[in-house]
C-alpha cells in the first residue's frame, strides 16, 4: 500500500512540477488557436476546458488502462515504478508536446506533422501505418463488444456488429459536439469513479497488500521485464496511440494555456488509473501464479470481472460489462473519427461539407468493416510493438522541432533513445520476429538506440543559435 500512495502522490507532484517545466520548455503563445481562427462547427469549435479534458482521457484511455495494468501486474510491484517514471518523464511529455505541436499547426493531423518534421519523403509510409492501426484498433474494438454481446443475447454477431458499426458513421460523421462532446465526459467520469470505488473497496476489505519495495521479476513465466514490461503496459505509461487522438482535442482548445492541463493532466490521471488497476491485479490475488490462470483459463477481461465481482458483489458484474463494453466501443469510434481527419489532411479535404466527411467515413469505415471480418488476431500480435514503435518517432520528431528552435530537447531525446531501446530489443527477441536470445537482443536495442542518439546529435537540425554562430 506505501508504494501504491508514494506512486500516485509522485505522479501528482510530476504534473505540478516537471509537468510546468515542459510547458515552459514549449512555450505559450496568445495567438488565437485553430478552434478560434478556423471554427467550422464541425471539427473545429471552442468546447469547454473540462469538457475537452474528459474527453481526451476517454479517447486516450478506453481499456489500455485497464487491461493492460493487469497483464502489467503478473511481473509484479515493478510495474508501478515504469507507470510513474515512463508517465511523467515519457508519456506525458509525448502526449503534450505532440498535442502542441498539432494546436500550433492548426489541429494537424499525426500524418501531417511527421510530415513537416520528417520530411515528404516519408509522407505515405507515416499515413499506410498510422491509417492501417486506426483501422484495426477500431475493428477490434467492435468486434469484441459485439461478440461479448452476442454471448449474453441471443442474438448473433452479426447484428450487434452492425448496431456498433451504425453508431461509429454517425458518431465519425457529426460534429465532435453532437456525440462525443455529449456523450463522452460522463464515460470518462465511469471510468475514474468505478475505478476509485473498487480501490478503495480494496483497501477497506482487508485484504493483504504486499506493495512493497520488491521490485524483483514475479511473472510465473519469469519473462523478461526489458523489454516485455515496457510493451505490455503503454497506456498507463507511453502509448504512441495517444498522438493520435490529441489532433481531435487541439481543434476545441480555447486557449494554449489549457493545454497542459488536457494533455499533460489526462496522461497523469490514465497513469492513476493504471496504478489502480495494477494494484488490484496484484493484491487481489494470492500470487502472480493465480492471476496468470485467471488470464490464461479466461481472458484478461475475465479478471476484471472477477475483481468486480469479489470486491462489490453481483453489481459488480453488471459494472464490468457495461465499463468494458463502452470502454471498447468508444475507443473504437474516435479511432475512425482520427482515420477521417488524417485523411481529410493527407488529401486536403475541407470537412465542413457534408458531402465530403460522408465519402471519407464510409472509406474508413469500409476498411475497418472488412478487417472486423477477416481473422485479425495474427496481426494485433503486432500491435504492442507497432504502439510503442509509433510513440518512439512521435518523440523523435518532437526532438526535432525542439532542436530547430533552440529549446531544450533532451525532454523528449532521452525518453525517445530509451523506447528506440525497447522497440528494437523488442523485435530482435520476440518469437514474431527474430527470435534471439534475450541477453543478444538487450545489446542489439541498447547500441542501435545509443547509435540513433549520437546520429540525431550530430546529423540532426541545427538550432537557431548554430545557425547564427556557423555564419
Amino acid at each position: 500500500m506505501i508504494l501504491f500512495l508514494i506512486a500516485c502522490i509522485s505522479l501528482i507532484l510530476g504534473y505540478m512540477f516537471y509537468g510546468a517545466f515542459v510547458e515552459k520548455v514549449f512555450g505559450l503563445s496568445s495567438k488565437d488557436t485553430p478552434a478560434v481562427r478556423l471554427n467550422d462547427g464541425v471539427d473545429y469549435m471552442v468546447m469547454p476546458t473540462y469538457k475537452a479534458f474528459l474527453i481526451q482521457l476517454l479517447n486516450i484511455a478506453g481499456l489500455g488502462p485497464v487491461f493492460g495494468a493487469i497483464l502489467g501486474a503478473l511481473y509484479g510491484p515493478v510495474c508501478l515504478i515504469w507507470i510513474v517514471i515512463g508517465c511523467i518523464f515519457a508519456g506525458a511529455v509525448h502526449d503534450y508536446l505532440s498535442g502542441m505541436l498539432s494546436l500550433r499547426n492548426d489541429g494537424k493531423s499525426l500524418t501531417y506533422l511527421m510530415e513537416t518534421y520528417f520530411g515528404k519523403k516519408f509522407r505515405f509510409v507515416f499515413l499506410f501505418i498510422l491509417i492501417a492501426m486506426l483501422l484495426l484498433v477500431g475493428a477490434i474494438f467492435a468486434k469484441s463488444p459485439a461478440q461479448m454481446l452476442a454471448s449474453l443475447s441471443n442474438l448473433p454477431l452479426w447484428f450487434w456488429l452492425s448496431i456498433i458499426f451504425g453508431y461509429y458513421f454517425i458518431a465519425t460523421l457529426l460534429p465532435i459536439d453532437k456525440v462525443i462532446g455529449r456523450f463522452y465526459p460522463l464515460f470518462a467520469l465511469c471510468l475514474i469513479v468505478s475505478s476509485i470505488l473498487l480501490t478503495v473497496v480494496l483497501f477497506t476489505k482487508g485484504i493483504p497488500l504486499f506493495l512493497n519495495f520488491d521490485l524483483t521479476n514475479h511473472h510465473p513465466e519469469k519473462l523478461p521485464i526489458f523489454p516485455l514490461m515496457f510493451i505490455t503496459i503503454a497506456c498507463g505509461a507511453i502509448s504512441g496511440f495517444h498522438s493520435t487522438q490529441s489532433p481531435m482535442i487541439a481543434r476545441c482548445l480555447k486557449d494554449e494555456k489549457y493545454g497542459r492541463p488536457i494533455f499533460y493532466g489526462a496522461m497523469i490521471t490514465e497513469g492513476i488509473i493504471a496504478l489502480m488497476w495494477a494494484t488490484l491485479g496484484i493484491a487481489f490475488y494470492e500470487n502472480s501464479h493465480a492471476l496468470q490462470a485467471v488470464i490464461t483459463t479466461g481472458s484478461t477481461g475475465a479478471v476484471v470481472s472477477d475483481i468486480s465481482k469479489g470486491l462489490l458483489g453481483a453489481y459488480g458484474s453488471i459494472l464490468t460489462i457495461t465499463s468494458v463494453v463502452i470502454l471498447a466501443i468508444t475507443t473504437g469510434d474516435t479511432c475512425f473519427r482520427s482515420a477521417r481527419l488524417s485523411c481529410a489532411d493527407f488529401l486536403k479535404l475541407s470537412q465542413d461539407k457534408l458531402v465530403s466527411r460522408i465519402a471519407l467515413t464510409i472509406f474508413v469505415l469500409g476498411g475497418g468493416i472488412i478487417l472486423s471480418a477477416i481473422n485479425v488476431q495474427t496481426i494485433w500480435q503486432y500491435f504492442g510493438w507497432i504502439n510503442q514503435t509509433l510513440a518512439v518517432c512521435t518523440l523523435w520528431m518532437i526532438s526535432i522541432y525542439l532542436k530547430q528552435n533552440g529549446k531544450n530537447y533532451l525532454i523528449s531525446m532521452i525518453p525517445a533513445i530509451f523506447m528506440t531501446a525497447v522497440s528494437i530489443t523488442y523485435v530482435a527477441y520476440d518469437s514474431l520476429f527474430f527470435n534471439l536470445n534475450i541477453c543478444a537482443s538487450k545489446y542489439i536495442g541498447v547500441i542501435l538506440a545509443i547509435v540513433a542518439g549520437i546520429v540525431f546529435l550530430i546529423y540532426g537540425p541545427s538550432s537557431p543559435k548554430q545557425n547564427k554562430a556557423s555564419k
